[in-house]
């Protein structure tokens, strides 16, 4: 059974820092693309980093370049999100998704598994 399981999650008060972990199972983890979208209430969801499945050039929205850094463990089965710096506008619930395609992509329509999400908020 395939699973991915996001934690990490929490309220954080603007300029704090919290790690998101990925969780995965039930599949062949080195065979696929991750990556971490996130959906804020009234807006689309959006990517925010993607790796491919060697972890080479990974993929950041503009929003979080310099602030947020994914990483692989392969080993593991897990992809983190490292988010420091954080605002407001930060806040939204936060999926990782699996795509079985080469290279690295932000195009949701590649992620064909997605896990359930963990919530990030951002207030002071």
């Amino acid at each position: 059974q395939v699973q991915l399981v996001e934690s990490g999650g929490g309220l954080v008060q603007p300029g704090g820092s919290l790690r998101l972990s990925c969780a995965a199972s039930g599949f062949i983890f080195n065979d696929y693309a991750i990556g971490w979208f996130r959906q804020a209430p009234g807006k689309e969801r959006e990517a925010v980093a993607c790796t491919s499945r060697r972890f080479g050039m990974p993929l950041y929205a503009d929003s979080v370049k310099g602030r947020f850094t994914i990483s692989r463990l392969n080993a593991q089965n897990t992809v983190y999100l490292q988010m420091n710096s954080l605002k407001p506008e930060d806040t939204a619930v936060y999926y990782c998704a699996r795509g079985s395609f080469a290279g690295v992509s932000s195009d949701q329509d590649l992620y064909d598994y997605w896990g359930q999400g963990t919530q990030v908020t951002v207030s002071s």
